[in-house]
């Protein structure tokens, strides 16, 4: 057999629009390869409904593979390792692979692969797949470069792959065989491309015409956001195609045009953790450091959906069985755990990480530390999770849906059900503290607690110079504002941002 062109298939589970595999393909025979790493599923921010998208997505993908002539190769274990056994037995001509901004295990393991190319003199080409740059110097133009690349054609899968006979494509492992936790999701959305398309095409030909006046509200939300966000994060869609496929409507209105802007800042956020990779784990603004402090019992009762606050709980709850929420109840819900429980945002946002199925660590990342305030250059928004529950459900449709214990409580009680006189709870079999939690915090008191520190480490000295060189690095150019001078006092005082509007905090696309 002569040596082998390797398509390493990533996040990128799809043959349209996948130019290492169409470049691959003019080289000579290809082996269409994915490998599962028992180690990857192994970290902290990995999970069995993750995975479960992930392999409905690899099956397809292999299906695909399969009708234009060499079905998808599995293997399981160390990618280098699986690569040195392909270099022994048939030889590699050069391995293909699109950038991948993940994790930080990701990031250690693509240097373990480069070095293994390297020393074997086999030329790995990366390909960009999204309008991540990689190597940026500066921010400036970088929105041009964005354009240019949503631009540019979606490409066709090769018109045929070379079989290789004699190679066992190998099977998917279980959840159970990669060692994860059970993690029953019964509402997940399947992976897989044909749901992508359609998910695609329902929301732009009418489910997303109100989509810029029903993402905030979780009443709304599940039916008009476009729910693209796991197949952008896995790949089985390009972020080209739903750029293109949006842009082609004749009747883009103002709902497609919101939407456009968000899948802008899907690349603008990950962007920043290209840029700085720990981020992921250390605070973007240093002095923000050690601001909090652990608390496992607050971490659970938050984590499980039983904090008191019924709209909080209401949120948790759904995530927990969808895998999803929309994006503003996503800020709202690690604004609670930053501000209302003092909790330390690298563990609120790891149990969120296991529970987004459309889990994307440039994109969670940077907005765990938006909404917990470590960034040093965004507004300080302290949700009110009365207020939000009020607005965004005021008849309780979501919250009695999702918390069935206090289907009985009247309206005027529901969303403050501790303002029950004990008899009413009695009468109707909703005892705070047995049936029901009370609450874990006072929320107005905790949100003014959490202000005076925030805002005192705020006013330290050196700080708002610290934050500069940060908007110098990170900061949209979009937004107009300096990185220094007479703008200084005004942001530090108004609490500005960057990263335009705040109603863009935990960006999830819909």
């Amino acid at each position: 057999m002569e040596p082998l062109q390797i398509v390493w298939f990533k996040r990128d589970l799809r043959v349209v629009d996948h130019q290492p595999l169409l470049e691959a393909s003019r080289r000579g025979a290809v082996l269409p390869l994915a490998v599962v790493e028992p180690e990857l599923w192994r970290q902290a921010d990995a999970s069995q409904r993750q995975w479960d998208f992930c392999a409905e997505s690899l099956e397809e993908l292999r299906r695909a593979l399969a009708e234009l002539g060499q079905p998808l190769v599995v293997r399981v274990g160390a990618v280098e390792q699986v690569l040195e056994r392909a270099r022994r037995s048939f030889g590699v001509a050069g391995l293909w692979s699109h950038e991948e901004t993940g994790n930080g295990w990701t990031y250690a393991r693509d240097r373990r692969v480069a070095s293994w190319a390297r020393r074997h003199g086999i030329p790995w080409l990366e390909i960009p797949q999204f309008g991540v740059v990689r190597r940026l110097a500066s921010r400036d133009g970088w929105a041009r470069r964005w354009e240019e690349r949503m631009a540019e054609p979606v490409l066709p899968p090769p018109p045929a792959l070379q079989p290789l006979r004699d190679l066992d494509p190998g099977a998917l492992p279980t959840a159970a065989a990669l060692d994860l936790a059970p993690d029953p999701c019964r509402a997940r959305q399947p992976g897989g491309r044909r749901a992508a398309l359609a998910l695609l095409e329902s929301f732009l030909g009418g489910r997303g015409a109100r989509y810029h006046r029903e993402l905030s509200s979780p009443l709304t939300a599940f039916r008009s956001c476009s729910r693209l966000s796991p197949h952008l994060a896995w790949g089985t869609l390009s972020l080209r195609e739903v750029v293109q496929a949006s842009r082609l409507r004749p009747q883009r209105g103002r709902a497609l045009r919101g939407f456009e802007e968000r899948l802008h800042w899907h690349c603008h956020f990950i962007q920043k953790l290209e840029d700085q990779p720990d981020l992921e784990f250390r605070e973007l603004h240093p002095l923000t450091a050690g601001l909090r402090v652990s608390d496992p019992q607050r971490l659970a009762a938050w984590a499980e959906g039983r904090t008191g606050l019924p709209f909080v709980d209401a949120c948790m709850r759904a995530l927990i069985a969808s895998g999803w929420i929309n994006f503003r109840m996503r800020a709202m819900l690690m604004s609670v755990a930053s501000y209302h429980l003092w909790l330390p945002w690298r563990e609120s946002g790891l149990h969120l990480a296991r529970l987004f199925v459309d889990y994307e660590p440039g994109i969670h990342w940077s907005q765990c530390q938006m909404q917990s305030g470590t960034t040093g250059i965004n507004t300080i928004r302290v949700y009110n999770p009365i207020k939000q529950g009020q607005d965004h459900d005021p008849e309780g449709v979501f919250l009695r849906r999702w918390l069935p214990e206090l289907s009985a409580v009247p309206a005027v009680h529901l969303h403050e059900p501790w303002t029950m006189a004990p008899a009413l709870q009695e009468r109707i079999g909703c005892v705070l503290g047995v049936h029901y939690p009370l609450p874990i915090v006072s929320p107005v008191v905790a949100a003014r607690e959490a202000r005076e520190r925030i805002w005192a480490r705020r006013r330290e000295l050196g700080f708002a110079e610290l934050a500069d060189a940060i908007q110098e690095r990170h900061g949209s150019r979009r937004s107009g504002l300096k990185a220094s001078g007479g703008g200084r006092r005004r942001r530090r005082q108004q609490g500005a941002t960057a990263e335009g509007s705040t109603d863009q905090l935990m960006l999830d696309l819909g």
